[in-house]
């Protein structure tokens, strides 16, 4: 999904997100709701930015969870090569539990469905440490996003700069984003295209699924980067493995 771009994803958005603010943000709402959490996994975790800051900044053993190789390349960079495995987060399956299990950045949105997005909710609930929690930043909820939106992004670096154009499409509960990669390098000048789809769930919706789940969720409308955030707790004690 990312193939185009997972070299140039943390060029990008280092002019775009503020990791640092969001990974101080995201330590606290665990520190409040389970003080005693140490581990943490991070799914769809790319590059591995936010988990880096979560282990370096903030003493969390972290591990991260990503299906693009590219991705997955980049985070074991910062992470090391056992703390990152490769998996689809509605299916994933690992041998140990987590007192946090986070899924950032709207990630969750890329599921499209309302079914896929309760199958990984499992698979969380799954992974969860005796009294841990889940943490998931939704997407935008319809009516929200304008259809036919164009945004510009533009980001430099050692031997590089690109140019990120994005155009949104809205159709019923799937959005669509194409982005145009110019990237210009001593060698000239290349180009990309990606296509990503996300689904378009209300809070509702959302929380239906938690509980469907097995997992009992409040909803903050800001969270870390202002598109909410929901903590949930299994609603059934959870067994040690």
């Amino acid at each position: 999904m990312f193939s185009a771009s997972a070299e140039l994803y943390d060029l990008i958005y280092a002019g775009i997100k503020d990791y640092g603010a969001e990974a101080r943000a995201i330590a606290a709402i665990v520190r409040a709701a389970h003080p005693g959490a140490r581990t943490l996994l991070d799914v769809a975790c790319g590059t591995g930015e936010h988990a880096r800051l979560l282990a370096a900044e903030h003493g969390f053993t972290v591990e991260g969870l990503d299906l693009e190789p590219g991705f997955l390349r980049i985070a074991r960079e910062k992470l090391g090569a056992d703390a990152v495995h490769q998996g689809d987060m509605e299916r994933f399956a690992l041998p140990r539990r987590y007192d946090v299990v986070a899924c950032l950045f709207s990630s969750i949105g890329y599921l499209r469905t309302l079914d896929a997005v309760q199958r990984a909710l499992e698979r969380f609930r799954a992974h969860l440490a005796p009294g841990g929690i889940v943490l998931v930043e939704p997407w935008f909820p319809p009516d929200v996003l304008e259809d036919g939106r164009v945004r510009v992004d533009t980001a430099a670096g050692e031997g590089v700069t690109v140019a990120r154009l994005a155009h949104t499409a809205v159709e019923g509960r799937l959005s669509r984003l194409r982005f145009e990669y110019l990237i210009g390098r001593r060698a000239g000048i290349e180009h990309a295209v990606e296509l990503h789809e996300l689904g378009l769930f209300t809070t509702e919706e959302l929380l239906a699924c938690f509980a469907a789940a097995g997992l009992r969720a409040t909803h903050d409308p800001a969270g870390p980067s202002g598109r909410g955030l929901f903590v949930a707790r299994a609603t059934t004690s959870i067994d040690q493995p």
